[in-house]
């Protein structure tokens, strides 16, 4: 049985199944099911599991989930980092379980998954596919999170969800500091950059701009003056590909140099003080050089994210060189 996640996300009680599987890559709406579900069942224990301690001992699973006491909390379990693997064990289970909730969560499964086809097929089981958030779904977030509070100017709202890069866990971490700091929540713009950092990612932006403009000179001297902070790697990577991706919906829809006039229907449509750039960047760039890009940068991502010891920020600042050469190429 499917479920689409904007409609569970309104009402969670949609999942009326003992066994439901959460999958996607989108991991803060995965994090935010699992806090909905925290929050309305207070009076239930919540087992956190994951895939292989279970595969390793499922004859103690089962018992765990076969004790049922009148003197214990009722438990509900979520099952992390699931795939195909736990397809006969969930088949073992779905024929015993009575009044248990089992929520699993995954990462992306294709089509071809055999656990995400039963739990599609099954009129026992639910799925909720958790795909990633676009600008549309941040800025909604943004404003229910934010509901209560003044000051929120469409300046403000750009602010908050260009700094989480269309990130969910990056929002929530962001709707926090804000609702921490802005008590009597009423929101100022000076107070809100300083509280974001603004000034940093500005700085990172403006480099980004700059060297797929292809201007060697300006990119050189902002390599030098702009803090890359190593943590921040793969938001620097999301950056760069978000402008990519941008001027790749931007060919599709035009087929001339004549920018200016397509650039109003992109949608979500460009912020009026970055159009000029994303012109001259446009002059510079055709979809073969973007996609090899886009190459780089998945790779780079792949890199950072399973090797603990290389350098991250010396990787960044030589993909920066990389694409103002091409840009120029």
């Amino acid at each position: 049985m499917i479920y689409k996640s904007y409609l569970v996300e309104k009402n969670l009680n949609l999942l009326n199944t003992s066994l439901c599987l959460f999958f996607g890559e989108n991991l803060g709406l995965k994090n935010d099911f699992k806090n909905k579900i925290k929050a309305e069942n207070t009076k239930k224990e919540i087992v956190n599991l994951n895939q292989e301690e279970i595969l390793n001992n499922s004859e103690f699973f089962f018992n765990d989930i076969n004790n049922i006491s009148l003197f214990e909390k009722k438990k509900i379990y979520f099952l992390n980092n699931t795939n195909d693997k736990i397809l006969d064990l969930i088949l073992e289970i779905q024929r015993k379980i009575s009044d248990q909730k089992i929520y699993l969560f995954s990462e992306i499964l294709d089509k071809r998954s055999k656990l995400r086809n039963h739990f599609e097929n099954s009129d026992t089981c639910g799925t909720v596919a958790c795909y990633a958030d676009n600008e549309i779904t941040i800025k909604k977030l943004t404003l229910e999170k934010l509901k209560g509070f003044s000051g929120l100017s469409a300046q403000n709202i750009n602010l908050i969800v260009n700094n989480s890069n269309n990130d969910r866990i990056k929002l929530n971490n962001e709707i926090v500091k804000i609702t921490t700091f802005f008590q009597d929540k009423k929101i100022t713009t000076d107070k809100l950059e300083s509280l974001l950092d603004i000034r940093l990612n500005d700085d990172f932006n403006i480099l980004k701009d700059v060297a797929l403009i292809g201007n060697k000179v300006e990119t050189n001297k902002l390599l030098g003056d702009t803090i890359i902070e190593s943590e921040k790697n793969i938001f620097y990577i999301n950056i760069i590909n978000q402008r990519l991706y941008k001027l790749l919906e931007l060919f599709k829809i035009s087929d001339s140099k004549n920018f200016e006039n397509f650039i109003s229907k992109i949608k979500p449509p460009i912020f009026w003080k970055d159009k000029p750039h994303f012109i001259e960047q446009a002059k510079k760039w055709n979809s073969k050089k973007i996609k090899f890009v886009l190459e780089k940068t998945y790779s780079l991502e792949l890199s950072i994210k399973t090797n603990a010891t290389i350098n991250k920020d010396i990787l960044i600042k030589k993909l920066l060189v990389d694409i103002c050469d091409l840009a120029n190429a």
